[in-house]
């Protein structure tokens, strides 16, 4: 069988992982940075690889045939890389990238950088942060007041000054995230444009209740490569490649 690494830590790299299993030989790897992440099925590697350098190394010596990355649409580090090395050892490489937000009327940030500009800008006062513990930083210094939900505790030096933390894990109902807008008087949401059904309902809810949202837009994937929008597709080229 077609020997996969598949980059994953997602919802569709689990969808992915099972739907090949016995279709190929699936190894999935999780960047290793959220603690007890959901498991997809099969062989399971945790941790990174050492840069450029230390992927080329694995896939030679493991025996890769392709490569499927379908890592988070922010994971921009692993997916260059990806990108380089399948180049360089000409293996087939597809990214699963799941369709972005249709941003609508939100205000369109290019970095979080960006997006904490925008708050200042806009006098926001009460904000639903939920970038993701890495995009906290950008946020340290800013007067408002931000409710801050991520999946792994940030580091208390880049948290904002006047802040509440919330730990949890998506999938969210549009019901409970309705209410946790209102409760908070939140008047502001800013998000990355991750896409998805698992997190879109804070979106619904901001639309009902009139919040405003700053959206950081997506990287840009690198030059050339191939991508499909959904597990079926990265399914039947997965096949192909066992057909072919």
């Amino acid at each position: 069988m077609t020997r996969v690494l598949l980059l994953g830590g997602t919802a569709e790299g689990r969808a992915l992982a099972g739907r090949l299993h016995g279709h190929a030989d699936i190894v999935s790897s999780l960047a290793g940075r959220v603690p007890n992440p959901a498991l997809p099925i099969g062989a399971v590697r945790v941790g990174g690889f050492g840069g450029v350098e230390g992927l080329r190394a694995w896939l030679q010596d493991e025996r890769i045939d392709a490569v499927v990355d379908a890592t988070h649409p922010f994971a921009a580090t692993i997916t260059a890389h990806a990108a380089q090395v399948c180049g360089e050892l000409e293996l087939a490489h597809l990214v699963l990238a799941r369709p972005p937000w249709d941003p609508g009327t939100a205000i369109v940030a290019a970095s979080n950088v960006q997006a904490a500009e925008i708050v200042v800008r806009q006098s926001y006062s009460r904000v639903f942060l939920t970038t993701g513990r890495s995009g906290i930083a950008a946020f340290a210094r800013s007067d408002a007041w931000f409710l801050i939900r991520a999946v792994a505790a940030p580091d208390v030096a880049v948290l904002p000054r006047r802040h509440q933390l919330m730990l949890s894990r998506g999938p969210y109902a549009y019901e409970n995230e309705f209410a946790l807008l209102r409760e908070h008087r939140i008047d502001a949401l800013v998000t990355k444009n991750s896409g998805g059904d698992m997190t879109r309902a804070k979106l619904d809810a901001a639309a009902a209740l009139g919040v405003s949202v700053v959206m950081v837009a997506r990287p840009p994937l690198p030059v050339g490569v191939r991508a499909v929008g959904t597990v079926e597709e990265a399914v039947d080229w997965v096949v192909g490649l066992g057909s072919g």
